[in-house]
């Protein structure tokens, strides 16, 4: 997908998914591991996140769109706004950090 339609669809260009992706992994690396493995991988996982937060659209229609229930979508795009939480409290005000934030 060209540059152009990739942040046209999720708000944010590439360099930055991949950004966002990264602090995902990392925090899922020290997690303990505990329940059933999700269906997505983690980038779908992000991708999920940022339509939902791009496109205004109910987890219910994204859910659809992705093959999961409304439950599982509400679950990822909860898990990824609290790593954005973490992340941003984590960094001091003068220090840049990746923000997980989408602009139209």
């Amino acid at each position: 997908m060209p540059p152009g339609e990739f942040k046209q669809l999720t708000g944010v260009k590439r360099e930055t998914f991949e950004r966002m992706l990264e602090v995902l992994q990392q925090s899922e690396q020290q997690k303990k591991r505990s329940g059933r493995l999700s269906k997505l991988s983690l980038a779908d996982q992000l991708l999920l996140t940022l339509m939902y937060w791009r496109e205004y659209r109910t987890q219910f229609h994204i859910a659809k769109s992705y093959g999961i229930h409304e439950a599982n979508a509400n679950r990822i795009i909860h898990k990824v706004e609290g790593v954005r939480r973490r992340v941003r409290s984590s960094y001091p005000a003068n220090e840049p950090c990746v923000r997980l934030r989408v602009v139209e």
